[in-house]
């Protein structure tokens, strides 16, 4: 524990010596007219106070999470944190900062010297990624407010079939390199544009993103945190941390007496039951399948490569000035509004359109190669997915996916077993 405080002092220390949010980071305009610029209506020191203090909540809200989950395995306890932490994080703050959103103002930051990203946004970045890789997903467990708004109406549960699940869980992947490559181009935040929930937590949504989150609500009344297991790209990191964690949440606190009482406690099926002993295979058969998938894999990376790369133009279609290029060159006779303002700007700002042209060849050239890892990713994951379903596993209990398991206490409820952990 004294390892982990003295990390996280290091951590604020670091990042509080690298927080530019007290000085002005951009120049004040200069005019010709003598016009002065006008005072700031909300002072900087305060928004940034304000940045800080969520931080400290965040941190606050991660230990006890992980006290509750760890130390008490009180499910009573992670309801009302999430109770919490809906109202705090998600309609008092409006769903800002989060951490789900901020994988992309971090990889923004790597590509983009420039941009100057706050220490505060790295820190709602890090600190769930640091807790999981100690603790387990003890933020999803009661911290997330998208997750806390899933969990809270969960009424009656149908468990999904384990091959629809496993389908289900490559989206996320998909959805991480998308957000990560249009974070990476500056095109745009497409995780922070297709939130299904902020609309809900401000109010102010359109119809198009209210009717989304309505779906997902409506979903999560039977089908258990939908967003959160097929589709938040944040996930995919917390599930890849959580499985090395030091330590986890587990089903029983002493030895499995193989009651069975767990086995469809958990309505987002992360408990694995055990498995019969299996037979040895022969070696031919192993080295078989080995051979096989060394050479399937591969094969798989290299052809989401070649596909991703093949769509890139599709792909950078999003960016603004592949649009804008795109439609001086073939004018359309519906130009939205938006397109309306991008063409008169240009218009007025004299830039030649071959500089413009230019530009947009630079964009489509990233896309190209953001293509090819964005395929190549992909069909690795596949490929590693087959290769898991490949492999037989012996378990002789009850235990949770450390992976897919959201530290949501549920299980603890149905052991029969109350005897403390004995370390």
């Amino acid at each position: 524990m004294k390892k982990i405080v003295l990390l996280l002092l290091l951590f604020f220390a670091l990042a509080f010596l690298s927080e530019p949010a007290f000085s002005q980071r951009f120049p004040k305009p200069e005019f010709e007219n003598g016009h002065q610029q006008p005072p700031t209506l909300t002072p900087a020191p305060r928004a940034a106070l304000m940045q800080w203090f969520d931080v400290f909540v965040l941190l606050a809200s991660l230990s006890v999470a992980s006290w509750l989950v760890i130390k008490k395995r009180s499910r009573r306890g992670v309801f009302w944190l999430s109770v919490f932490s809906l109202a705090y994080f998600g309609f008092y703050r409006e769903g800002c900062i989060c951490p789900v959103g901020s994988v992309q103002n971090v990889v923004l930051a790597m590509f983009h010297p420039g941009y100057v990203i706050p220490a505060t946004i790295v820190l709602f970045f890090a600190l769930p990624l640091i807790f999981t890789l100690f603790f387990g997903r003890t933020f999803c467990a009661g911290v997330c407010p998208l997750g806390a708004m899933q969990d809270l109406v969960l009424y009656k549960p149908v468990n999904l079939k384990p091959w629809l699940q496993k389908a289900l869980g490559l989206i996320p992947y998909i959805y991480l390199g998308l957000a990560i490559l249009y974070a990476a181009t500056a095109t745009d935040f497409i995780i922070c544009r297709y939130d299904p929930f902020v609309g809900f937590f401000r109010f102010d949504a359109t119809f198009s993103m209210f009717f989304l989150g309505g779906i997902f609500m409506l979903m999560s009344l039977f089908i258990g945190r939908p967003y959160c297991r097929f589709l938040c790209p944040y996930g995919v990191l917390l599930n890849l941390t959580s499985r090395v964690s030091r330590k986890h949440l587990t089903i029983t606190p002493a030895k499995c007496i193989q009651c069975r009482l767990c086995e469809d406690s958990c309505p987002f099926g992360a408990i694995e039951v055990p498995s019969p002993v299996k037979p040895a295979e022969k070696r031919e058969t192993t080295v078989h399948r080995f051979l096989l998938l060394a050479i399937i894999i591969p094969l798989l990376v290299f052809a989401g490569g070649f596909t991703g790369s093949r769509i890139h133009e599709k792909l950078a279609s999003v960016h603004p000035k592949v649009r804008l290029a795109d439609e001086l060159l073939n004018p359309s006779k519906a130009v939205t509004d938006v397109m309306k303002v991008d063409l008169d700007a240009f218009k007025t700002s004299g830039k030649p359109v071959k500089e413009l042209y230019a530009e947009v060849a630079v964009i489509l050239h990233d896309f190209y190669v953001g293509g090819w890892i964005l395929g190549g990713f992909l069909g690795l994951v596949f490929g590693l997915s087959l290769a898991n379903l490949s492999k037989f596993k012996y378990q002789p209990d009850y235990i949770t996916n450390k992976g897919t398991c959201f530290s949501c206490a549920r299980c603890v409820e149905y052991c029969p077993v109350k005897e403390e952990i004995i370390n």
